[in-house]
């Protein structure tokens, strides 16, 4: 995993981060402000920049959990939310990473891995394991083809296939094209919540 650490963290460090859009997302943000429970337990997977957590921490949600393979967002992040405890920031491999959360929150991290077989199957199964009984999955999922193009990061998807992975651990409790996306990434989206099984 040393090269997919290597890969991210020069990304980051040349400033190709064009899926960064600097604050969280529509979808997510209008997903967090229904909730109702502040208490519960949040991973954001794969998070970089970490908008998202930002946006929860100061509405009140103290148990975030950020996780990134390269600390180059995580210590940017750290600047600008100095108040966020240091034990909720999470520098590993996803695939290693241990836990349970009530929710987490996917801003197209499935679609950051290599689509083998492998990969692909291993972040739903993985997704299940992190998550606590009646747990959600929730967010955000490319819906843009998905070409031979191995170096071409993000990778896409459509619903089918996501579903072909993501339905053998969890259950589809809603998985649709994204109303509300962003005007860059309009009809590119799909919004899903799917709980543990």
């Amino acid at each position: 995993m040393k090269e997919e650490q290597n890969y991210w963290t020069q990304r980051y460090e040349d400033l190709q981060t064009g899926w960064d859009i600097g604050y969280a997302s529509t979808p997510i943000k209008e997903y967090v402000d229904q909730l109702k429970d502040k208490s519960i337990e949040i991973l954001i997977p794969g998070a970089g920049n970490a908008y998202e957590a930002e946006y929860l921490w100061k509405k009140g949600f103290k148990n975030v959990h950020i996780l990134d393979i390269t600390d180059v967002p995580l210590k940017k992040f750290k600047v600008r939310n100095p108040d966020f405890p240091d034990a909720h920031i999470h520098n590993a491999n996803f695939f290693e990473f241990q836990g349970q959360y009530d929710l987490i929150i996917e801003q197209t991290f499935f679609c950051s891995f290599v689509p083998t077989e492998t990969n692909r199957n291993e972040y739903a199964k993985h997704m299940a394991k992190l998550l606590k009984p009646s747990g959600k999955l929730v967010g955000v999922w490319f819906d843009i083809p998905l070409t031979d193009d191995m170096e071409k990061r993000p990778f896409g998807g459509d619903k089918n296939l996501y579903i072909s992975y993501l339905s053998l651990f969890l259950k589809t409790i809603t998985f649709d094209p994204c109303y509300n996306s962003i005007a860059p990434r309009l009809d590119n989206e799909l919004f899903g919540i799917f709980e543990k099984k």
